[in-house]
């Protein structure tokens, strides 16, 4: 009896501190992912939800009036603005005008400097990509200069081989396609280091095998290469889709203002305008709703046709 009474304490105890170590060890993930979830909850989910809330209001954002409900007036004054249905018909012709140089154009360079020498392809890559370190104001600076209709060395070259000075940024005929060159020449660095990295990574047994069967250049290209690059062209133009539009605000902002006659504006210049020009939470928020549900819709298509169609050689 003396023995019974001695052990028992000292197992009760050991049981206990072992449970207490596994729940410690399933709580450990989580405190490592808690940094990033309150960064998102806090700089992404929190203002996404505010702005469902602003989208009802009507307020001018001085600290002393106090936001009036309005319901859905924002989303039914925005519908009716023929300003919007330009911006929106704009944010089409940018995505369809930026798709060629965000990614034929990348593509292309990345397979013809693949098989260059390791100097002449390294030094085309860093020339193709100067562009994108360059702040976007400095890059519209200097443009505006560039393309100035009396004294740019653009227009000075044009008349110089019998042409007509071009009106570049005050043309509505010219303005947009102008906005869409210099975004997508600064977008055209970035796309084609993706796709020479996805490129660089293409197993080359596979294309050793091929040269060995006789295929062509052009075959190679055609049978393995763009297969193999489908999933990244593909994760580019839903990039260019999703973003290619915005990437233009620094351009539009600097060199147009959205003009000449709402010419070169589009659906985030718009709502940059509601919320920061016309000092409007109301517009700019259900602006900002409909974009992100516009988006998101979109979104979720290019995701499923990405899953569909992309092809891996593992």
């Amino acid at each position: 009896m003396a023995d019974l009474s001695l052990s028992s304490p000292i197992v009760r105890p050991r049981k206990k501190r072992r449970l207490a170590a596994d729940d410690r060890y399933q709580f450990a993930p989580w405190l490592y992912l808690l940094p990033a979830i309150a960064t998102l909850v806090i700089w992404v989910y929190w203002p996404l939800v505010d702005a469902f809330r602003l989208s009802m209001f009507q307020w001018n954002m001085l600290p002393t009036t106090e936001p009036k409900f309005v319901g859905w007036t924002n989303f039914a004054n925005i519908f009716s603005l023929p300003k919007f249905w330009q911006a929106v018909r704009n944010t089409g012709i940018y995505v369809i005008g930026l798709l060629p140089l965000a990614v034929l154009i990348p593509l292309a360079l990345a397979i013809y400097t693949h098989d260059l020498p390791a100097r002449a392809r390294n030094i085309y890559r860093a020339i193709i990509f100067v562009p994108m370190i360059i702040a976007p104001v400095v890059a519209a600076a200097v443009w505006r200069w560039l393309l100035d209709p009396g004294h740019g060395m653009v227009n000075q070259a044009i008349t110089g081989l019998g042409g007509e000075p071009v009106r570049f940024l005050a043309d509505p005929n010219f303005a947009i396609w102008t906005i869409i060159l210099l975004t997508g020449w600064k977008l055209i660095g970035f796309s084609t280091l993706i796709l020479s990295a996805a490129n660089a990574n293409i197993n080359p047994s596979l294309v050793e095998a091929a040269r060995m069967d006789g295929a062509s250049k052009w075959e190679i290209i055609r049978d393995i290469r763009l297969p193999l690059l489908m999933n990244t062209v593909l994760f580019l133009v839903m990039m260019t889709i999703l973003l290619g539009a915005q990437w233009s605000f620094s351009y539009i902002n600097v060199l147009t203002g959205g003009g000449p006659l709402g010419s070169t504006t589009n659906i985030f210049y718009v709502l940059w305008e509601f919320g920061f020009s016309s000092m409007s939470v109301g517009w700019s928020s259900a602006a900002a709703v409909i974009l992100f549900l516009a988006f998101g819709a979109l979104a979720f298509v290019l995701f499923r046709l990405i899953e569909r169609y992309s092809f891996y050689d593992n």
